[in-house]
């Protein structure tokens, strides 16, 4: 995608979208393209009998009804190997002898359009054998991976607090749901593929890998993505479908998902279940963490599946200063949707299960939980640390960033009156969470040229899918080059005009990607230094460490007495990205991170049922916010450099889906303390909240 210069706007992305002039996947214009539409199985587990497809080519505008035997047998690329795994993970494209999960594609309907090409594909007949069905957590799932974090000797008394935490999974929600477009150029056995992704270059390889070409062979260009949030990080069977198709019927073919089909088959996020056990000492020191971890990964490994898990181990036990540890994760299969990386992947589970550990240990101790947490912060003066998991955080002043919520937030103060409005029969809580994030690592490309009239062209490795990356890459250029940012050029996501590059995820973007740009730009002005005749082309590599960003949350929540409804009355956040790049834009990523963290505290669950069937299929039956659910936030940003990379850049995407869900969780519990521990869950609906004020309420009882 191409961004020319324009006028000065707070994004140049902007313009365009708010005209209407954006280019989504539904947008392309493909001339006489056919349509895909594809069968899925109906059942969660089953054996395949029979497939009848006579009916549904003997349709109007019916080109073909593929099946395995017409395209092949191909397989789901290999995975990121981050943690070891346990058995095979094999999975084809497409279902030949056994179906294991609703929604999973046993063929490809080629018609004329897309409509024709859906209803041919209601006629196709499933003769089915039901076989046994696995759920998320069942106790017969054979491990896939699993990880440890032994160090140290836990307390043999026991421990001050434990809790149990159920993650429910959740979906991504974009803007636009998947779509994928390719066209077979049978004259040059090269491919085109318009596919939006986080990761174009790594889908350019997968691509190449399933249709047995080279890689140059292969044309990726991602359009505008309304969203991604890691549910686009991993190519998905329909993505190699949608080419292994093209190919087959020689032309172009596109398919647009429905939003119902994005429910059903679409890469979730979360699932998880989290035990926990915190000892500390009568000084209100910690002894140790014992974690027990259980991750779902559904029926298929998307490339990044083994990482919330990978993630939510070795960040434990988060910002504090504690080396004895006990943490086992294992993660599982089961017959339902697969799991990808969703916005923090692993991070908010590793900071839930400890904000809420350290929250329940301070009551259990009768110490404040601000002053808990004071007492245990990694300082300041121990930067670089590292963790007893052999993690290197890089920088940051943790009791700082506590020290200036307690500030905003008028901690003391907000005390005092929650005991009064107590006294006065209301149900208040105050939460507080803080929370650390990594923030990739490894490397990422740039392309600088330098044309000789004062325009610059800076094509990078990482794509966007909303977050600003053509005005932020812009302004790193700009500065670099000490030019006017309106003559700087940025190309993102096409194979044919930018470098390979590991893409955009994991919050790595400004960090690395901004770093390569950064590096690009150097050496390019010193090649114009020494004489270089234009136009001067510099491509670089950055390879960096991972930086950890951090901050603390801080919020007051009233539970309603008559219908359990929570309500979030003030919310305080302290965070630190590093060298902030783009203030404004910064500030827009920990809104909307935000916002899908209270989504997933307050309503977001996906949930099957013992059949392996998706009830809440839809949005009549999963709630996502709305700009009324939003309160008004209160962000304090702070600015500890990294020495890691070129900006001192740290990430800013996630951190509102990783402090946030965690400081509900304990300003509920907070609220529902003077009644003991109640279990809660997420999302923490008006419903659990009044059963656990009144049903489970021993005061009301007698």
């Amino acid at each position: 995608m191409s961004e020319a210069p324009t006028s000065p706007t707070l994004r140049r992305e902007d313009a365009a979208l708010l005209r209407g002039e954006a280019c989504f996947g539904q947008d392309l214009k493909l001339p006489h393209a056919l349509h895909l539409a594809f069968v899925r199985s109906p059942q969660a587990h089953a054996h395949i009998l029979h497939m009848d497809t006579a009916s549904a080519l003997q349709m109007p505008g019916v080109n073909a009804v593929l099946t395995a035997t017409d395209l092949g047998q191909h397989w789901m690329p290999s995975i990121n190997p981050l943690l070891p795994l346990l058995h095979d993970v094999q999975f084809g494209l497409l279902a030949q002898d056994t179906v294991s999960y609703v929604g999973q594609v046993v063929a490809v309907v080629v018609a004329q359009t897309s409509q024709q090409a859906r209803h041919a594909a209601a006629q196709v007949q499933l003769s089915l054998r039901p076989e046994t069905v696995t759920c998320d957590f069942d106790a017969q799932n054979p491990i896939t991976t699993q990880t440890q974090h032994h160090h140290g000797e836990l307390p043999q008394h026991a421990p001050s607090a434990s809790v149990h935490l159920h993650v429910p999974r959740l979906t991504a929600m974009p803007m636009e749901p998947r779509a994928c477009s390719a066209s077979w150029h049978d004259d040059t056995q090269r491919m085109t593929l318009w596919l939006g992704t986080q990761t174009p270059s790594r889908a350019q390889a997968d691509a190449a890998h399933v249709l047995g070409i080279d890689v140059a062979q292969v044309h990726v260009i991602c359009p505008d993505v309304g969203g991604a949030f890691g549910a686009r990080a991993s190519v998905s069977p329909e993505d190699l479908l949608v080419a292994l198709s093209a190919r087959h019927m020689r032309t172009t073919v596109r398919w647009t998902s429905s939003r119902s089909e994005d429910f059903l088959a679409g890469m979730q996020g979360r699932g998880a279940q989290l035990n926990g056990q915190l000892w500390l000492d009568a000084q209100g020191r910690l002894q140790g963490l014992a974690a027990q971890l259980h991750f779902t990964l559904g029926a298929w490994l998307p490339y990044s599946g083994v990482v919330p898990l990978r993630n939510a181990a070795r960040i434990l036990p988060g910002p504090y200063d504690l080396h004895q540890l006990r943490i086992d994760g294992v993660a599982t299969r089961a017959n339902t949707a697969p799991v990808n990386i969703y916005r923090g992947a692993g991070r908010p589970e590793a900071a839930l299960l400890m904000e809420t550990l350290m929250d329940i240990a301070a009551r259990q101790h009768g110490i404040d939980p601000v002053d808990l947490r004071f007492k245990n912060l990694i300082s300041e003066q121990a930067m670089p640390f590292t963790t007893a998991n052999g993690e290197v955080l890089d920088s940051g002043h943790y009791a700082q960033a506590l020290r200036l919520a307690c500030e905003h937030f008028d901690y003391k103060h907000e005390r005092t009156e929650q005991h009064k409005r107590r006294a006065q029969g209301e149900w208040v809580g105050i939460g507080v969470a803080m929370y650390i994030e990594p923030c990739g690592q490894g490397w990422e490309a740039a392309r600088v040229t330098l044309h000789g009239d004062g325009r610059v062209t800076v094509a990078s490795g990482s794509p966007a899918q909303g977050q600003g990356h053509v005005t932020t890459y812009a302004r790193i250029a700009a500065d670099s080059l000490a030019c006017d940012v309106n003559q700087v050029e940025v190309l993102m996501g096409d194979s044919q005009t930018c470098p390979v590059g590991i893409g955009a995820l994991a919050s790595r973007s400004t960090a690395i990607a901004g770093s390569a740009i950064m590096q690009a730009c150097a050496r390019a002005r010193d090649q114009e230094q020494l004489g270089a005749a234009y136009p001067i082309t510099v491509e670089e590599r950055f390879t960096a460490q991972e930086a950890w960003s951090y901050g603390c949350v801080m919020l007051r929540l009233h539970l309603d007495a008559d219908t359990g409804k929570p309500t979030i009355e003030r919310l305080v956040w302290v965070d630190d990205a590093g060298h902030v790049v783009q203030p404004k834009l910064a500030h827009g990523q920990l809104i909307g991170g935000a916002a899908q963290g209270l989504g997933q505290a307050f309503m977001e669950q996906l949930i099957y049922d013992d059949q392996g069937q998706l009830v809440t299929g839809s949005l009549m039956d999963y709630a996502i916010p709305r700009a009324s659910d939003i309160p008004d936030i209160e962000i304090v940003s702070m600015h500890t450099p990294s020495p890691l990379n070129l900006l001192g850049a740290k990430g800013v995407g996630e951190a509102g889906c990783i402090g946030i869900p965690a400081a509900l969780m304990n300003a509920a519990r907070d609220a529902l303390s003077p009644i003991g521990e109640p279990t809660l869950e997420f999302p923490l609906t008006s419903e659990q909240l009044w059963r656990a004020m009144h049903i489970h309420n021993p005061k009301e009882k007698s």
